[in-house]
Protein backbone atom coordinates (compact mmCIF):
# COMPACT_ATOMS: atom_id res chain seq x y z
CA UNK A 1 0.00 0.00 0.00
CA UNK A 2 1.29 3.61 -0.92
CA UNK A 3 0.48 6.44 0.28
CA UNK A 4 0.73 9.78 -1.88
CA UNK A 5 2.00 12.81 -0.17
CA UNK A 6 1.32 16.06 -1.83
CA UNK A 7 3.38 19.14 -0.95
CA UNK A 8 1.79 22.72 -1.36
CA UNK A 9 3.40 25.68 -1.45
CA UNK A 10 1.63 27.42 2.07
CA UNK A 11 4.28 30.57 1.32
CA UNK A 12 1.73 33.77 1.51
CA UNK A 13 2.10 35.87 -1.84
CA UNK A 14 3.46 38.94 0.08
CA UNK A 15 6.26 37.00 2.25
CA UNK A 16 7.20 35.08 -1.50
CA UNK A 17 7.01 38.84 -3.21
CA UNK A 18 9.53 40.14 -0.14
CA UNK A 19 11.86 36.99 -1.20
CA UNK A 20 11.93 37.52 -5.02
CA UNK A 21 12.35 41.36 -4.27
CA UNK A 22 14.21 43.16 -6.68
CA UNK A 23 18.38 43.57 -5.73
CA UNK A 24 20.82 45.88 -7.07
CA UNK A 25 23.73 44.17 -8.48
CA UNK A 26 26.77 43.69 -7.15
CA UNK A 27 28.69 46.90 -8.94
CA UNK A 28 26.11 49.04 -7.79
CA UNK A 29 28.21 50.24 -4.51
CA UNK A 30 31.35 51.14 -6.41
CA UNK A 31 29.23 52.44 -9.60
CA UNK A 32 27.43 55.15 -6.83
CA UNK A 33 31.06 55.87 -5.25
CA UNK A 34 32.14 56.71 -8.40
CA UNK A 35 29.58 58.63 -9.64
CA UNK A 36 29.60 60.81 -5.85
CA UNK A 37 33.14 61.14 -6.28
CA UNK A 38 32.61 62.59 -9.90
CA UNK A 39 29.51 65.13 -8.46
CA UNK A 40 30.74 65.72 -6.01
CA UNK A 41 33.96 66.98 -7.80
CA UNK A 42 32.41 68.91 -10.14
CA UNK A 43 30.13 70.96 -7.08
CA UNK A 44 33.29 71.96 -5.74
CA UNK A 45 34.68 73.12 -9.10
CA UNK A 46 31.10 75.22 -9.99
CA UNK A 47 31.52 76.73 -6.46
CA UNK A 48 35.21 77.25 -6.50
CA UNK A 49 36.00 75.68 -3.19
CA UNK A 50 39.76 75.84 -2.66
CA UNK A 51 39.92 72.61 -0.20
CA UNK A 52 40.26 69.10 -1.53
CA UNK A 53 39.00 68.00 1.79
CA UNK A 54 35.32 70.12 0.77
CA UNK A 55 34.99 68.41 -2.51
CA UNK A 56 35.63 64.54 -0.38
CA UNK A 57 33.31 65.64 1.73
CA UNK A 58 30.82 66.42 -0.19
CA UNK A 59 31.34 63.53 -2.45
CA UNK A 60 30.48 61.43 0.69
CA UNK A 61 27.67 62.85 1.61
CA UNK A 62 26.18 62.18 -2.11
CA UNK A 63 27.26 58.86 -1.63
CA UNK A 64 25.38 58.42 1.53
CA UNK A 65 22.36 59.82 0.20
CA UNK A 66 22.46 58.00 -3.05
CA UNK A 67 22.98 54.98 -1.78
CA UNK A 68 19.69 55.37 0.24
CA UNK A 69 18.20 56.87 -2.24
CA UNK A 70 18.68 53.84 -4.86
CA UNK A 71 18.23 51.18 -2.34
CA UNK A 72 14.82 52.28 -1.34
CA UNK A 73 13.57 53.16 -4.80
CA UNK A 74 14.82 49.12 -6.07
CA UNK A 75 15.22 47.05 -3.08
CA UNK A 76 12.68 48.71 -0.36
CA UNK A 77 13.55 50.32 2.65
CA UNK A 78 14.45 48.03 5.11
CA UNK A 79 17.65 47.29 2.56
CA UNK A 80 18.05 50.49 2.08
CA UNK A 81 18.69 51.20 5.98
CA UNK A 82 20.95 48.20 5.92
CA UNK A 83 23.01 49.78 2.74
CA UNK A 84 23.05 52.75 4.22
CA UNK A 85 24.52 51.65 7.34
CA UNK A 86 27.20 49.62 5.59
CA UNK A 87 27.77 52.77 3.28
CA UNK A 88 28.51 55.01 6.70
CA UNK A 89 31.03 52.46 7.71
CA UNK A 90 32.32 52.66 4.58
CA UNK A 91 32.67 56.51 4.81
CA UNK A 92 34.28 56.28 8.17
CA UNK A 93 36.76 54.20 7.52
CA UNK A 94 37.59 56.02 4.32
CA UNK A 95 38.28 58.96 6.91
CA UNK A 96 40.08 57.48 8.83
CA UNK A 97 42.43 55.86 6.63
CA UNK A 98 42.95 58.95 4.19
CA UNK A 99 44.84 61.24 6.76
CA UNK A 100 47.22 58.13 8.10
CA UNK A 101 47.96 57.09 4.42
CA UNK A 102 48.36 60.62 3.14
CA UNK A 103 50.54 61.50 6.73
CA UNK A 104 52.94 58.94 5.91
CA UNK A 105 53.12 59.24 1.81
CA UNK A 106 53.59 63.36 2.82
CA UNK A 107 56.29 62.45 5.32
CA UNK A 108 57.76 59.88 2.94
CA UNK A 109 58.10 62.71 0.24
CA UNK A 110 59.54 64.97 2.06
CA UNK A 111 62.02 63.03 4.41
CA UNK A 112 63.30 60.25 1.87
CA UNK A 113 65.98 63.45 0.37
CA UNK A 114 67.57 63.39 3.80
CA UNK A 115 67.88 59.43 4.45
CA UNK A 116 71.66 59.07 3.64
CA UNK A 117 74.25 57.14 5.51
CA UNK A 118 75.93 60.27 6.71
CA UNK A 119 72.68 61.01 8.38
CA UNK A 120 71.98 58.14 10.04
CA UNK A 121 76.02 57.69 11.44
CA UNK A 122 76.80 61.13 12.55
CA UNK A 123 75.36 63.51 14.82
CA UNK A 124 75.15 67.19 15.19
CA UNK A 125 78.57 68.08 16.56
CA UNK A 126 79.80 70.90 15.59
CA UNK A 127 77.41 71.65 12.39
CA UNK A 128 75.95 75.36 12.43
CA UNK A 129 72.56 73.84 11.69
CA UNK A 130 71.16 76.99 10.04
CA UNK A 131 74.73 77.00 7.12
CA UNK A 132 75.71 73.87 6.65
CA UNK A 133 73.44 70.76 5.18
CA UNK A 134 75.40 68.40 7.02
CA UNK A 135 74.83 66.46 10.59
CA UNK A 136 72.59 63.88 11.51
CA UNK A 137 70.54 61.71 13.84
CA UNK A 138 72.79 59.11 15.25
CA UNK A 139 72.88 60.86 18.41
CA UNK A 140 69.04 61.14 18.52
CA UNK A 141 68.65 57.23 17.16
CA UNK A 142 70.69 56.18 20.73
CA UNK A 143 68.70 58.25 22.36
CA UNK A 144 65.16 57.15 21.65
CA UNK A 145 66.48 53.34 21.58
CA UNK A 146 67.75 53.90 25.08
CA UNK A 147 64.96 55.75 26.72
CA UNK A 148 62.23 53.82 25.37
CA UNK A 149 63.97 50.29 26.28
CA UNK A 150 64.76 52.10 29.30
CA UNK A 151 60.93 52.72 30.25
CA UNK A 152 59.64 49.67 28.47
CA UNK A 153 61.43 47.43 31.03
CA UNK A 154 60.08 49.64 33.68
CA UNK A 155 56.61 50.10 33.00
CA UNK A 156 55.46 46.50 31.15
CA UNK A 157 56.15 44.45 34.19
CA UNK A 158 54.76 46.83 36.95
CA UNK A 159 51.46 46.77 33.84
CA UNK A 160 51.68 43.60 33.48
CA UNK A 161 51.66 42.43 37.67
CA UNK A 162 49.19 45.05 38.24
CA UNK A 163 46.42 44.06 35.30
CA UNK A 164 46.98 40.38 36.75
CA UNK A 165 46.41 41.45 40.45
CA UNK A 166 43.21 43.19 39.17
CA UNK A 167 41.88 40.49 37.05
CA UNK A 168 42.86 37.25 39.03
CA UNK A 169 43.20 38.36 42.98
CA UNK A 170 41.64 41.69 42.55
CA UNK A 171 38.26 42.01 44.70
CA UNK A 172 37.12 45.18 47.26
CA UNK A 173 38.03 48.09 48.00
CA UNK A 174 41.70 48.34 47.19
CA UNK A 175 40.83 46.62 43.16
CA UNK A 176 38.67 49.34 42.76
CA UNK A 177 40.90 51.97 43.73
CA UNK A 178 43.94 50.57 41.73
CA UNK A 179 41.18 50.72 38.78
CA UNK A 180 40.46 54.28 39.54
CA UNK A 181 43.84 55.36 39.34
CA UNK A 182 44.88 53.77 36.70
CA UNK A 183 41.57 55.11 34.27
CA UNK A 184 43.43 58.62 36.00
CA UNK A 185 46.40 58.00 35.12
CA UNK A 186 45.24 57.39 31.48
CA UNK A 187 44.10 61.16 31.21
CA UNK A 188 47.36 62.59 32.52
CA UNK A 189 49.11 64.74 30.06
CA UNK A 190 53.17 64.42 29.08
CA UNK A 191 54.01 67.78 30.39
CA UNK A 192 52.28 66.79 34.19
CA UNK A 193 54.42 63.33 34.07
CA UNK A 194 57.67 65.49 33.18
CA UNK A 195 56.96 68.16 36.32
CA UNK A 196 56.59 65.34 38.89
CA UNK A 197 59.68 63.99 37.83
CA UNK A 198 61.38 66.95 37.76
CA UNK A 199 60.12 68.02 41.12
CA UNK A 200 61.13 64.66 42.75
CA UNK A 201 64.11 63.28 40.86
CA UNK A 202 65.81 66.05 39.95
CA UNK A 203 64.56 68.85 42.23
CA UNK A 204 64.37 66.50 44.97
CA UNK A 205 66.62 64.46 45.00
CA UNK A 206 69.12 66.07 43.27
CA UNK A 207 69.89 63.70 40.21
CA UNK A 208 70.90 65.24 37.07
CA UNK A 209 69.59 65.94 33.79
CA UNK A 210 69.90 62.38 31.69
CA UNK A 211 67.94 59.61 29.64
CA UNK A 212 67.10 57.67 32.54
CA UNK A 213 65.21 60.88 34.02
CA UNK A 214 63.02 61.07 30.96
CA UNK A 215 62.42 57.35 31.01
CA UNK A 216 60.77 57.73 34.32
CA UNK A 217 58.35 60.37 32.99
CA UNK A 218 57.69 57.92 29.67
CA UNK A 219 56.89 55.45 32.12
CA UNK A 220 54.68 56.49 33.72
CA UNK A 221 52.79 57.63 30.42
CA UNK A 222 53.05 53.84 29.60
CA UNK A 223 52.01 52.30 32.45
CA UNK A 224 48.43 52.86 32.23
CA UNK A 225 47.99 51.82 28.46
CA UNK A 226 49.95 48.32 29.64
CA UNK A 227 47.39 48.27 32.20
CA UNK A 228 44.36 48.47 30.22
CA UNK A 229 45.36 46.82 27.27
CA UNK A 230 46.91 43.62 29.60
CA UNK A 231 43.67 43.76 31.48
CA UNK A 232 41.28 43.41 28.84
CA UNK A 233 43.51 40.22 27.10
CA UNK A 234 43.56 38.66 30.28
CA UNK A 235 39.27 39.12 30.75
CA UNK A 236 39.12 37.52 27.34
CA UNK A 237 41.36 34.01 28.56
CA UNK A 238 37.92 31.25 29.08
CA UNK A 239 37.35 30.48 32.90
CA UNK A 240 37.32 27.18 31.84
CA UNK A 241 40.89 26.74 31.15
CA UNK A 242 41.55 28.27 34.94
CA UNK A 243 38.85 25.40 36.05
CA UNK A 244 40.45 22.70 34.74
CA UNK A 245 43.69 23.88 35.74
CA UNK A 246 42.40 24.16 39.05
CA UNK A 247 40.84 20.56 38.86
CA UNK A 248 44.12 19.09 38.35
CA UNK A 249 45.58 20.59 41.23
CA UNK A 250 47.62 22.49 39.79
CA UNK A 251 48.26 26.49 42.25
CA UNK A 252 46.92 29.55 41.26
CA UNK A 253 49.90 31.43 40.71
CA UNK A 254 51.57 28.41 38.48
CA UNK A 255 48.23 28.32 36.29
CA UNK A 256 48.54 32.30 35.67
CA UNK A 257 52.28 31.46 34.49
CA UNK A 258 51.44 28.34 32.53
CA UNK A 259 47.76 28.69 31.30
CA UNK A 260 46.35 32.43 31.17
CA UNK A 261 49.77 34.51 29.96
CA UNK A 262 50.69 32.21 27.07
CA UNK A 263 47.01 32.18 26.00
CA UNK A 264 46.68 36.31 26.36
CA UNK A 265 50.37 36.54 25.25
CA UNK A 266 49.65 37.67 21.92
CA UNK A 267 47.08 40.37 22.73
CA UNK A 268 49.47 41.66 25.71
CA UNK A 269 52.59 42.07 23.04
CA UNK A 270 50.43 44.08 21.38
CA UNK A 271 48.96 46.03 23.86
CA UNK A 272 52.74 46.78 25.00
CA UNK A 273 53.90 47.74 21.65
CA UNK A 274 51.15 50.33 21.10
CA UNK A 275 51.94 51.73 24.60
CA UNK A 276 55.63 52.20 23.27
CA UNK A 277 54.30 53.77 19.96
CA UNK A 278 52.43 56.15 23.14
CA UNK A 279 55.62 57.30 24.72
CA UNK A 280 58.07 56.85 21.47
CA UNK A 281 56.55 60.62 20.39
CA UNK A 282 56.81 62.29 23.25
CA UNK A 283 58.36 65.79 23.19
CA UNK A 284 57.18 67.22 26.66
CA UNK A 285 59.10 64.94 28.91
CA UNK A 286 62.66 64.45 27.35
CA UNK A 287 62.51 68.62 26.84
CA UNK A 288 62.20 69.33 30.65
CA UNK A 289 64.25 66.26 32.31
CA UNK A 290 66.68 64.91 29.01
CA UNK A 291 67.37 68.69 28.30
CA UNK A 292 68.48 67.45 24.69
CA UNK A 293 72.37 67.32 23.42
CA UNK A 294 74.24 68.18 19.90
CA UNK A 295 76.60 64.88 20.38
CA UNK A 296 76.26 61.49 21.37
CA UNK A 297 76.01 60.09 24.30
CA UNK A 298 75.40 56.34 24.88
CA UNK A 299 75.11 56.04 28.89
CA UNK A 300 71.36 57.50 29.75
CA UNK A 301 72.45 57.64 33.75
CA UNK A 302 75.09 60.55 32.93
CA UNK A 303 74.29 63.62 31.22
CA UNK A 304 72.12 65.42 28.65
CA UNK A 305 71.01 62.92 25.87
CA UNK A 306 69.01 63.62 22.64
CA UNK A 307 65.73 61.74 20.99
CA UNK A 308 64.35 62.19 18.11
CA UNK A 309 61.08 63.93 19.15
CA UNK A 310 63.26 66.64 20.36
CA UNK A 311 65.79 66.66 17.67
CA UNK A 312 62.79 67.05 15.06
CA UNK A 313 60.85 69.99 17.22
CA UNK A 314 64.42 71.72 17.61
CA UNK A 315 65.13 71.40 13.96
CA UNK A 316 62.01 72.72 12.49
CA UNK A 317 61.32 75.56 14.71
CA UNK A 318 64.40 77.73 13.49
CA UNK A 319 63.25 80.25 11.54
CA UNK A 320 64.60 80.19 7.63
CA UNK A 321 66.63 77.07 8.12
CA UNK A 322 65.66 74.87 5.04
CA UNK A 323 68.64 72.51 6.12
CA UNK A 324 67.03 72.44 9.57
CA UNK A 325 63.39 71.56 7.93
CA UNK A 326 65.21 68.49 6.16
CA UNK A 327 66.83 67.14 9.05
CA UNK A 328 63.45 67.37 10.60
CA UNK A 329 61.07 65.49 7.63
CA UNK A 330 64.10 62.92 7.69
CA UNK A 331 63.89 62.44 11.73
CA UNK A 332 60.46 62.22 11.53
CA UNK A 333 60.79 59.70 8.61
CA UNK A 334 62.75 57.33 10.68
CA UNK A 335 60.87 57.40 13.69
CA UNK A 336 57.80 56.76 11.80
CA UNK A 337 59.81 53.66 10.80
CA UNK A 338 61.11 53.00 13.76
CA UNK A 339 57.64 52.85 14.95
CA UNK A 340 56.35 50.51 12.28
CA UNK A 341 59.11 48.50 12.87
CA UNK A 342 58.00 47.50 16.47
CA UNK A 343 54.82 46.62 15.30
CA UNK A 344 55.67 44.30 12.96
CA UNK A 345 58.28 42.86 15.52
CA UNK A 346 55.61 42.37 18.49
CA UNK A 347 53.38 40.63 15.46
CA UNK A 348 56.08 38.03 15.05
CA UNK A 349 56.75 37.90 18.49
CA UNK A 350 52.75 37.46 19.26
CA UNK A 351 52.29 34.80 16.52
CA UNK A 352 55.27 32.92 17.79
CA UNK A 353 54.63 32.59 21.67
CA UNK A 354 50.62 32.30 20.51
CA UNK A 355 49.46 28.74 21.44
CA UNK A 356 48.02 28.46 18.05
CA UNK A 357 51.00 29.61 16.12
CA UNK A 358 52.43 26.39 15.90
CA UNK A 359 49.58 25.25 13.49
Amino acid sequence: MSTTVTVTDATPPQLSHRLTAARLPRWAPAGIAGGSIVLGCAVGAVADLKSHLQWGLISALLFLVASYAVSASVEGRRQAKDRFATSLVWVAFICAVVPLVSLTFYTVQQGIGAITPEFLSHSMKGVVATLSPDGGIYHAIIGTVEQVLLATLIAAPIGLLTAVYLVEYGRGRLAKAVTFFVDVMTGIPSVVAGLFILSLWNILLGFEYSGFSGSLALAILMMPVVVRSTEEMLKLVPNELREASYALGVPRWKTILRIVLPTAIGGITTGVMLAVARITGETAPVMMLVFGADFINSDPFNGPQQSLPLYIWQQYSQVNNEFGYSRAWGAALVLIAFVMGLNLIARGIARWRSPKGGR
